[in-house]
């Protein structure tokens, strides 16, 4: 992919939301650590959802017979070869950590998104930071979540009709009852409603990680709420956020 030609389209779910997630001057986290981590795991599946390499079956993640062309390859491995099938918050804990968010960054430094900053601590010590280098990827994903926020058309003109869901072809294992229809990727997507399916997901995330109103204070809460309701990636992603402050808070009054 050519770095100069890169646009918020052609970032990935993970991209997009550590770059929103990162102070543009400082390189940053905006949010806490663990959030960042945690959100990021949830963006991995909501990627992989997204492109029809997985769904969720019940209340478990299964992968499907499709093979998509995306660059979370390893991730999808490790989700088809797991010897048994984990529900969302489960993998959402399995796939958080710095490897993961590190290997996202420098993804986009080798675009040219983001520029890779070491810093000393002590002589000895090496802080790695990811300040902003082009901000046109990241305009275009603040107008692209501005326009769906405002419910306002977006200018790719999507069209209202969805596509026949054909319902998803699982690998193997015994199909789990009660799947939520819209938790089905759907067979074929047009274009222009992928890309509403992509900004929506990424409100949900970010709504999850406790960023969409840092970046959009004026946002309506009910639209933000309609948008990301009963997204399971996103829904992962706030279950085990809230296990872990949980967690801290019991390990503050010990």
């Amino acid at each position: 992919m050519d770095a100069e030609k890169t646009t918020a389209a052609e970032l990935n779910l993970p991209q997009a939301f550590l770059l929103l997630a990162t102070n543009d001057k400082d390189g940053k986290p905006q949010v806490p650590v663990f959030a960042l981590r945690t959100t990021l795991a949830g963006a991995i599946l909501a990627e992989l959802d997204l492109v029809g390499a997985i769904g969720l079956q019940g209340k478990h993640v299964r992968t499907t017979g499709a093979a998509p062309q995306t660059d979370l390859q390893h991730e999808l491995e490790i989700i088809r070869h797991k010897s048994r099938p984990h529900t969302p918050k489960r993998w959402v804990s399995m796939l958080e950590g710095r490897a993961e968010v590190q290997r996202v960054y420098e993804g986009m430094a080798e675009l040219g998104i983001v520029e890779h900053v070491g810093e000393k601590r002590l002589g000895r010590f090496r802080t790695v930071r990811y300040p902003e280098k082009d901000h046109a990827p990241e305009a275009a994903l603040l107008k692209k979540i501005e326009v769906a926020l405002s419910g306002a058309p977006s200018d790719s003109g999507a069209s209202d009709t969805k596509a026949p869901d054909a319902g998803p072809v699982f690998d193997a294992g015994t199909p789990d009852t009660g799947t939520p229809d819209d938790a089905k990727p759907d067979a074929k997507k047009p274009e222009s409603q992928a890309t509403d399916e992509r900004t929506t997901a990424l409100i949900a995330l970010l709504h999850a990680a406790g960023l969409l109103g840092k970046l959009f204070p004026a946002a309506d809460r009910s639209r933000t709420g309609e948008l990301a309701k009963e997204y399971w990636p996103a829904r992962a992603v706030e279950d085990e956020l809230r296990m872990i402050r949980l967690a801290e808070e019991e390990t503050a009054t010990l």
